[in-house]
């Protein structure tokens, strides 16, 4: 068994492709206020929290699965393709996995649109699992930025 691998999940959302990258661009003010069941806050620690290079800080709430926090450098970012990838640099997601890169892409399709999401990892040992439960906790989380968005309308 390897420690390398890869999750990847596409979600049908309901919002429209431009105002659902909008909120997810804005996570960093937009998450803590609408979702304080998942993030206290999210602070930016270096650049403007979307540009690469950014870096931030995400201090999960109480109840967390896996991690209290988490530091993320955003790798890249296109706002007119809608994809941005960034990498944990810091936290206890790093106690299990030496590497774990992400990639959002949001895709218009009809009048609502398509969130695909991967994460490339690499496990600290062989015994650790893979990563699910972050995978379900995206998942979650980009059907509730969905029902935000569509409440914003």
């Amino acid at each position: 068994m390897g420690t390398r691998g890869k999750l990847e999940v596409d979600i049908d959302l309901k919002s429209n492709a431009d105002k659902y990258w909008l909120t997810l661009r804005d996570s960093t003010t937009i998450f803590p206020k609408a979702f304080p069941h998942d993030y206290k806050s999210i602070e930016i620690l270096e650049g403007d929290g979307k540009a690469a290079g950014s870096v931030r800080h995400i201090t999960y709430a109480e109840g967390s699965p896996l991690v209290k926090s988490s530091t993320e450098k955003i790798d890249a970012g296109d706002d007119e393709k809608k994809t941005v990838s960034y990498a944990v640099i810091d936290g206890e997601l790093l106690q299990y996995y030496k590497k774990f890169k992400g990639t959002i892409s949001v895709i218009a399709v009809g009048e609502g649109s398509e969130v695909k999401w991967s994460a490339e990892y690499e496990k600290a040992s062989t015994d650790i699992p893979d990563p699910s439960v972050v995978k379900d906790f995206a998942v979650k989380n980009f059907l509730e930025v969905d029902e935000y968005v569509l409440q914003q309308a």
